[in-house]
């Protein structure tokens, strides 16, 4: 829950408040998900079949994709839809690549014979949790397999829900998948967390997915490494007189139209801005074929704030944190920089929201629910290890074996004195 001080909340003007609070009680989740876990757990592929008819009213006799099917369903692609595909892979597999290339070993000599460093290591297996969504999102699988696959992960799993849009398996297909399996849900967390006599067990899983999929990821993670806890999607604009109030709208709007439970909001310091922007919100969802899931995130979950001063704006988006946060302000770039907690910055008015959902190359999974203060999104550097080592020549055991010993004393750990001074005295350390 955000808190804004006294000082902060009297420089703000609230035009329109969320109706209801995107933080709501998840105990039967929790409940219902542990369940599921624990059948995976001990019954496998049987629990996974049980769940999947369950939930998804699927009779699949395999759960895996077979090399015919993935084939079958890149047949299936349109020309055009494929070449979209393949446009969104190759800028996201190049804006990995981009920054796997800042992700460098180390070698450092810290004192005369003392060495130092940290190597860089992909994780060996990694499980993607790919959403059926409302929608066929067919960006999903292109955002946590590619980055994995040039992070140089050995096996790198999908799992789908059995009912998901043909073209979500070209996807996955076209993205690097060594394996798919058509399992969704939590008990698809359950397979790739545990295994099963089918599904091999990951080292961590990543992806986003509805709150059952993400009580399942908090629920395994501690063995298995996740790569976040992804609420509903968000949008916040920050914004001055020089917005663009038809744009703001049309921004806010298609990110709404993702989930009924978004969070989209307007963030400004012009009072006219907001007013034209709150009418022309309700004036496009009038004429917005998926108004059905924007119209009540709107009305929920959205807000409109007036702030006094530019630093007020600042602020009050800083403690919001958003996902997804755009930059409409007369020198964008330079309000942009005075910004620090968000997922991810688009930084004037080009730059929408959309571009990074579906193909500019940045990954569109991003922290959410007020994480951006302490974590950024996925990204290729979610599927390494930057593991440290040490080695040491004899003259620098002499710079460190005293003042570890002596460390070792205060505290009172003699074995660990005894380890510390034996490199230097040898066996006379265990005298008297």
């Amino acid at each position: 829950m955000i808190h804004i001080d006294d000082a902060l909340n009297a420089q703000l003007t609230f035009v329109k408040t969320p109706e209801r609070s995107a933080e709501k009680d998840t105990a039967e989740i929790e409940s219902l998900v542990k369940t599921v876990l624990d059948d995976v757990r001990k019954d496998g592929d049987a629990a996974v079949a049980k769940y999947a008819s369950k939930f998804d009213g699927s009779d699949l006799e395999a759960f895996e994709v077979s090399a015919k099917d993935r084939e079958a369903a890149l047949a299936q692609l349109d020309s055009q839809t494929r070449a979209d595909t393949e446009f969104a892979i190759d800028n996201v597999r190049r804006f990995a690549q981009a920054q796997m290339d800042t992700i460098l070993p180390l070698e450092v000599e810290l004192h005369p014979g003392i060495h130092l460093g940290h190597r860089v290591i992909p994780i060996e297996r990694v499980g993607c949790y790919v959403p059926g969504g409302r929608f066929p999102l067919l960006s999903a699988p292109i955002m946590s397999l590619v980055p994995a696959k040039v992070a140089g992960c050995d096996e790198v799993i999908a799992c789908l829900p059995p009912n998901a849009h043909p073209a979500m398996i070209a996807g996955c297909h076209l993205s690097g998948a060594d394996r798919i399996f058509r399992i969704g849900g939590a008990q698809a967390i359950a397979a790739m967390a545990f295994g099963t006599q089918t599904v091999p067990s990951v080292d961590k899983v990543v992806g986003p997915g509805n709150a059952f999929v993400n009580e399942a990821k908090r629920q395994v993670f501690g063995p298995v490494g996740i790569d976040q806890l992804a609420g509903p999607s968000e949008i916040f604009i920050v914004a001055d007189e020089t917005a663009n109030p038809v744009m703001l709208a049309a921004d806010l709007l298609a990110q709404a139209e993702h989930d009924v439970r978004t969070r989209v909001g307007l963030i400004t310091t012009d009072a006219a801005l907001a007013q034209a922007t709150l009418k022309e919100v309700e004036a496009q969802l009038t004429h917005l074929s998926t108004a059905a899931v924007a119209a009540p995130a709107w009305r929920d979950y959205g807000s409109i704030v007036v702030c006094e001063t530019e630093e007020a704006m600042i602020a009050y988006s800083d403690i919001i944190a958003a996902e997804h946060l755009q930059v409409h302000t007369r020198d964008s770039k330079a309000t942009g920089q005075k910004l620090r907690h968000y997922g991810s910055l688009f930084i004037g008015e080009n730059a929408s929201v959309v571009y990074s959902d579906k193909c500019c190359g940045t990954n569109h999974t991003l922290p959410t629910m007020g994480a951006g203060r302490y974590t950024g999104g996925l990204w290729v550097g979610s599927f390494v290890k930057i593991c440290t080592h040490q080695w040491l020549e004899d003259r620098g055991v002499e710079t460190v074996a005293l003042p570890a010993g002596r460390q070792a004393a205060t505290e009172e750990m003699e074995g660990h004195r005894r380890a510390a001074m034996f490199r230097l005295q040898g066996a006379k350390v265990f005298e008297g």
